[in-house]
């Protein structure tokens, strides 16, 4: 079939203010959930020493030399100012049977780290136990993302267990890699 012979959906709004064309956010967030990402928990202490931790699915490799990872936190988040104060913090990266650990962290609640087992790794950030990875790593830059702030980390230590699949988050739900839920 041909590309004109696709009847494709309008996912352009009418032009912003700005002369620009605003996109429809809906159709836009269903694009991007075409990407499947793993999923990861963000850790570190708030400033009276309390644990501060978010599931992520905006981690990546930014650089090997120096060692450098991003990740991006909505400017809504309940846990944005600790990690933006945080001096460091670890990134946990969750096995496949970690699905309640993520949906634990995904909640803005105050009571997520109940009954949670963490360890203090050498950064002071708190890791959880079970991870396939833990990368502990100091601030090294904050950008502005928009509605999010992109926080890009120097690994300054890792561990690495593979033992399971990587737990996986595509279309709006958890996936193993063969495809099924």
């Amino acid at each position: 079939m041909s590309m004109s012979a696709l009847k494709l959906p309008n996912t352009e709004r009418e032009d912003d203010a700005t002369g620009g064309v605003a996109l429809d956010t809906r159709e836009l967030r269903r694009a991007l959930g075409q990407f499947a990402t793993g999923v990861a928990v963000v850790t570190t202490h708030e400033r009276g020493g309390d644990p501060v931790g978010l599931t992520l699915s905006s981690f990546n490799t930014v650089s090997l030399d120096p060692p450098l990872i991003l990740f991006s936190v909505a400017r809504k988040a309940r846990s944005l100012e600790h990690l933006l104060q945080a001096q460091s913090f670890a990134i946990n990266i969750l096995h496949r049977e970690q699905e309640a650990i993520s949906n634990r962290f995904a909640q803005s609640v105050a009571t997520k780290w109940d009954g949670v087992d963490q360890r203090p790794g050498r950064t002071g950030a708190p890791l959880l136990p079970g991870a396939l990875a833990h990368f502990e790593c100091r601030c090294y830059a904050q950008h502005d993302g928009g509605d999010h702030v992109i926080f890009v980390g120097e690994v300054l230590r890792f561990d690495c267990e593979p033992i399971d699949a990587p737990l996986i988050f595509c279309r709006g739900q958890y996936r193993s890699l063969d495809g099924s839920r």
